[in-house]
């Protein structure tokens, strides 16, 4: 938990030169007294916590939970002190947003902080990504069997059947193509005539499939194709499984590509893009066939990978590209990924264990299975994919009823928890691709940044740390 803070102390650090070197702007003071308590906080546990000979599961799931939990509050400090649009819950929710790469914001007008505050933001999306991909490998030993099963829950042995990495190559795989994707987009932002700053900032959010912008209308302030087209290729690649990528570029070869999950999430984004921009053209949206076919892909792409770029605002697009829209939130990227969601992986098992179900209710006395490509899945590797896609669809339900239940003006109810979750961001209508979600309620806002921690580490470790919790309540009172 100390490192993850000492993380952010760090890039707090990094935001207060920014600040100085804008001449020292309204954010130094908030960032320089945030980065003191957060060091100081992050290095406690090095001096006076003694080190655990072996950490167990249970203690592994603490961990996370804790860590991203401290990471929210510390990281909502400079925002808070800084104020302005920022009380307690926007600086809470800002904050959340940005380190589980939701990309939901309560901010009306970007471009009115400091520089070094915009740089917070898209720092804590950097953050929040690069943990999602290799924190869980992290924290616990290499040799460790609780480390495999962490790994496992995070980097779904699904997407990975066309190549094998050593558990202790893993973090190192992970942590070099994320910032590979992050430094190639920065350079590509700077050769289509991105300023600097904004190049920094924008693949920070695209590298993390985020969605923080440092300018009030995203990518579609630039108004650059050649901007946009960056764009859409560097979330498409945030959104597919990183040892696919790393395999592929070492290798030299595209076999790996070949893997049938990147192949059902290419159709799919294929299908539903040419779905969604015909629907722009025929329905009067946009004037031109090259602008719909831009528009509906690159906002396809921004939510199935979960980051959230805009160049356009589809509060004012017909029901079928919004529906579409709807869809690719829920399914989004692959497992291995930045993104969210429940990613394809599980919807490709969800579909071949329906498909197994229907020839065995055709012929019991047959025997069938479900196969990823060559290779062949049991019960209990299916069991656990069909179970999530359950407790996610139920989760949007209960946040919707728990949203309508404490005061819904804005009619946000499901469309936020679904973005929340999905860690998409901008959903329809006023919190859509260019909206915000500041008009909603504190208590929605409060609920919407659960779902985001919900959504981000998967659920599991936050049921199995609030479940040992109260089992230990129980066993208490016993």
């Amino acid at each position: 938990m100390g490192i993850a803070l000492l993380v952010s102390a760090l890039f707090m650090l990094l935001s207060a030169f920014v600040s100085l070197a804008d001449g020292g702007d309204s954010a130094l003071a908030p960032l320089l007294i945030s980065f003191t308590i957060t060091f100081a906080m992050g290095i406690f546990p090095f001096i006076f916590v003694r080190k655990a000979a072996q950490i167990s599961l249970k203690d592994g799931y603490m961990i996370i939970f804790l860590s991203w939990l401290l990471s929210f509050v510390f990281g909502a400090m400079p925002y808070a002190m800084w104020g302005g649009p920022f009380d307690v819950i926007n600086a809470w929710f800002e904050s959340v947003s940005g380190f589980t790469t939701t990309g939901a914001t309560i901010l009306e007008d970007v471009e009115s902080l400091p520089r070094s505050l915009v740089f917070w933001r898209a720092s804590t999306h950097f953050i929040g990504g690069l943990g999602v991909v290799v924190f869980l490998l992290l924290i616990i030993p290499t040799s460790s069997p609780v480390r495999l099963r962490l790994m496992n829950m995070e980097l779904n042995a699904l997407s990975r059947e066309d190549h094998r990495n050593r558990a202790n190559r893993t973090v190192s795989v992970f942590a070099w193509v994320y910032l590979g994707i992050c430094g190639a987009a920065f350079l590509s932002y700077l050769l289509v005539g991105m300023p600097v700053f904004d190049a920094i900032c924008h693949a920070f959010s695209v590298c993390a499939a985020g969605g923080f912008s440092s300018r009030n209308l995203s990518i579609g302030a630039f108004s650059s194709t050649a901007v946009s087209l960056v764009t859409i290729v560097f979330m498409f690649l945030a959104s597919v499984n990183f040892g696919l990528i790393f395999v592929t570029l070492v290798g030299r070869s595209v076999r790996p590509l070949r893997n049938p999950v990147l192949r059902f999430y290419v159709t799919s984004l294929a299908v539903i893009s040419v779905i969604t921009s015909l629907s722009l053209k025929m329905q009067g949206v946009d004037t031109s066939w090259g602008k719909a076919f831009l528009d509906g892909t690159f906002h396809v792409v921004s939510y199935a990978s979960t980051t959230g770029f805009a160049i356009s605002d589809n509060s004012t697009w017909p029901v079928l590209p919004c529906f579409m829209l709807i869809l690719v939130s829920l399914i989004c990227g692959c497992a291995g990924s930045t993104t969210g969601g429940i990613k394809v992986d599980r919807v490709m098992v969800l579909f071949k264990a329906i498909h197994m179900q229907i020839q065995k209710t055709l012929y019991p006395s047959s025997i069938f299975e479900v196969r990823m490509g060559r290779r062949v899945l049991h019960s209990e590797e299916i069991y656990p994919q069909v179970l999530y896609i359950a407790m996610f669809i139920m989760l949007i339900g209960l946040s919707s009823i728990v949203c309508m239940l404490l005061g819904d003006p804005n009619g946000h109810a499901i469309t936020g928890s679904l973005a929340s979750l999905a860690n998409v961001g901008p959903s329809l209508g006023s919190i859509g691709s260019m909206g915000n979600y500041n008009a909603e309620p504190a208590a929605l806002k409060f609920v919407f940044s659960l779902d985001m921690f919900l959504g981000r580490v998967e659920i599991y470790p936050i049921f199995a740390v609030l479940s040992s919790i109260f089992n230990r309540k129980y066993q208490g009172r016993a």
